[in-house]
């Protein structure tokens, strides 16, 4: 077996993945009636749209198999990624490459494949559209244009599911993206009994700098603003702008006063981003933390509703000291 070859733009492509919010989110019905057709139409077993990751490929859509997902070193989406058109491998048992690979001696039995790359607007390969069957068929030239149209199919989802779920003006998570996947991290918190913690975090007179400075440069402090988050905080941590100058942060794992030490870090941390930058104001913020217990959990809108006034009243005090 050749475990497939690590791409020369491997970081940026990560960041591309990571980028469109969508690993571990819910099964789609847009990307599904994709799968559904590519599997009728080539009248095959699998069919599935993946995304691959450091470690794995994870897939957004899959008819036709149980899997949610491979590792990485055997999927057949590694070796496709490394080139600009569709991979076909019209029978795995006389491949090199493939003979002796896991998922041909065993299930789901690949003797059939063929991939297409799928590109974000830059041209980063972040996964994949596929085909199996576990018997050897031809691929005609025909064949290749059909498979390319569902990919660019799927490429234009993507791009949409980005656009739903990230705010247009950081880039980081918006609302709608916040609630999707925040929910599922705590539904897993549940299961795995760990706590986490919401953090509100709101801009302390940030419609001084819009009045002195003007919307652009309110604009960019917005976005100096997510740049800081995405430096202090963990992957792991899901951060959002709400809307407005309104952010938030979910901490998994994470009790209420190692959240309190990391909003802390961050707070000094956005000094030192404000001051290298040269900005001509400080920028600042209120906080209101509050911890979700896995034995009593709260609902995503019972926390964003304590912590927004905690936040509140935090912000009152420092408008009264300031």
């Amino acid at each position: 077996m050749k475990t497939p070859e690590i791409p020369a733009d491997e970081d940026q492509r990560l960041r591309e993945v990571r980028a469109l919010n969508m690993l571990d989110t819910p099964a789609e019905e847009r990307f599904d009636r994709l799968t559904r057709l590519a599997k009728r139409l080539f009248d095959v077993q699998i069919s599935y749209v993946g995304l691959l990751e450091d470690d794995r490929q994870w897939f957004k859509s899959v008819d036709g198999m149980a899997f949610t997902g491979t590792a990485r070193a055997v999927s057949f989406c590694g070796h496709t990624i490394l080139q600009n058109e569709a991979l076909v491998i019209e029978d795995a048992h006389a491949d090199p490459r493939f003979h002796d690979n896991p998922l041909v001696t065993a299930n789901p039995h690949i003797r059939f494949y063929a991939g297409c790359p799928l590109r974000t607007p830059n041209g980063a390969k972040v996964g994949t559209f596929c085909i199996i069957d576990d018997k050897p068929r031809t691929f005609s030239a025909e064949d290749r244009i059909s498979l390319h149209d569902l990919a660019s199919m799927a490429e234009a989802e993507l791009l949409a599911f980005q656009t739903a779920t990230s705010d247009e003006l950081t880039k980081i998570t918006n609302r709608r993206g916040f609630k999707t996947l925040s929910e599922m991290l705590l539904t897993e918190s549940v299961v795995q009994r760990q706590y986490a913690c919401l953090a509100f975090l709101d801009l302390n007179k940030f419609k001084q700098i819009n009045d002195t400075f003007g919307h652009q440069e309110g604009d960019r402090a917005l976005v100096d603003f997510a740049e800081a988050l995405k430096l202090s905080f963990r992957r792991s941590d899901l951060f959002a702008r709400l809307g407005g100058d309104e952010f938030v942060v979910l901490l998994s794992d994470t009790r209420q006063s190692d959240a309190e030490r990391r909003v802390t870090a961050f707070r000094q941390q956005l000094e030192e981003v404000i001051a290298r930058l040269d900005r001509p104001y400080q920028l600042s913020f209120s906080s209101g933390i509050v911890e979700f217990d896995p034995a009593a959990p709260l609902t995503l809108d019972q926390l964003l509703t304590h912590s927004d006034a905690i936040m509140y009243q935090n912000k009152k005090r420092h408008h009264a000291t300031g």
